[in-house]
């Protein structure tokens, strides 16, 4: 995993992995159009990190577990005819509310909502269900939240402590809200709280477990399968005993100590030399300095 990987190797990740392009002006923050979050906000450079793969994953399989959530999931996303889509969507809308202008982050939100509006059904439990529910909203968020700080605290570029995971979690909180969440956690300690309380709503159906299959075995080039398999692996090692139990997902702390993370770490690397600094990034530092000169 050291070694370069071959030029087809990478022109495939990048095809599979990088979103389509966004217009300039979607990064075009002004004075009067700052953005929701700055250069020194944490969820800055949380969200630039390329442990977001890994933690990204972590989310989806966590999601999993609420019934409701998997139910509206099974029925109405498309991630079983257009799973790299649905990830380059997530994408996207991280780089927006966390790079983009205000006017485009709150843009992005609203069609999210929109989105979420059309999306009704009824649940396992024969109780009907929607996607805007503030109940499903926090759950999805509080998974997104816990995952991404998760990958980048045992694989990010950069140290995470107590401190910059509260303030992680209050800028997430910021986006939450905006989203519908009600009330979403604002400190780790609240977040802790929160996935405590609902672990007694969580368990694995057949849809979940099909799911699970799904995701770790999605349709895509066999050269890159060994990458993602360390992906998959880093992925649910990550997750909670409860959980890969639930799930029945291996456990095996030795070997994600002695083989997954270190080269899990290989992999990361790679694929940030691979596909360099987000342009998402790039683009809207630029922005800002500018517009703090301009000021």
């Amino acid at each position: 995993m050291g070694a370069p990987w071959s030029a087809a190797v990478e022109r495939e990740a990048r095809d599979l992995l990088t979103p389509p392009p966004l217009p300039d002006t979607v990064f075009a923050r002004t004075a009067d159009d700052p953005g929701l979050f700055e250069p020194d906000d944490v969820i800055w450079q949380l969200h630039a990190e390329r442990s977001g793969v890994v933690g990204g994953l972590r989310a989806l399989l966590l999601q999993t577990l609420h019934p409701v959530a998997m139910a509206a999931v099974s029925e109405h996303s498309a991630y079983r005819t257009d799973p790299w889509g649905r990830l380059h969507r997530t994408a996207t809308f991280l780089a927006v509310t966390t790079y983009g202008t205000t006017s485009a982050a709150e843009a992005t939100i609203a069609r999210i909502r929109r989105v979420h509006d059309t999306v009704t059904g009824i649940a396992p439990n024969g109780l009907p269900y929607r996607a805007n529910d503030p109940d499903l909203l926090a759950w999805v968020h509080a998974t997104e939240v816990d995952s991404f700080l998760a990958a980048a605290r045992r694989y990010g570029e950069h140290h995470y402590d107590r401190a910059a995971g509260d303030r992680y979690v209050a800028d997430m909180a910021t986006v939450g809200a905006a989203l519908g969440v009600i009330d979403p956690p604002r400190t780790e300690d609240d977040l802790a709280a929160y996935l405590r309380d609902i672990r007694p709503d969580l368990h694995a159906t057949p849809e979940a477990r099909e799911a699970v299959r799904f995701l770790l075995n999605p349709p895509m080039p066999a050269r890159l399968r060994p990458a993602y398999a360390v992906v998959t692996a880093a992925s649910v090692g990550l997750l909670p005993g409860w959980a890969r139990r639930s799930l029945l997902l291996p456990a095996s702390p030795l070997a994600d100590a002695l083989v997954v993370r270190p080269v899990t770490v290989q992999v990361l690397d790679a694929m940030r030399r691979m596909l360099g600094p987000s342009p998402a990034v790039t683009a809207a530092a630029a922005a800002t300095a500018h517009a703090g000169t301009v000021a």
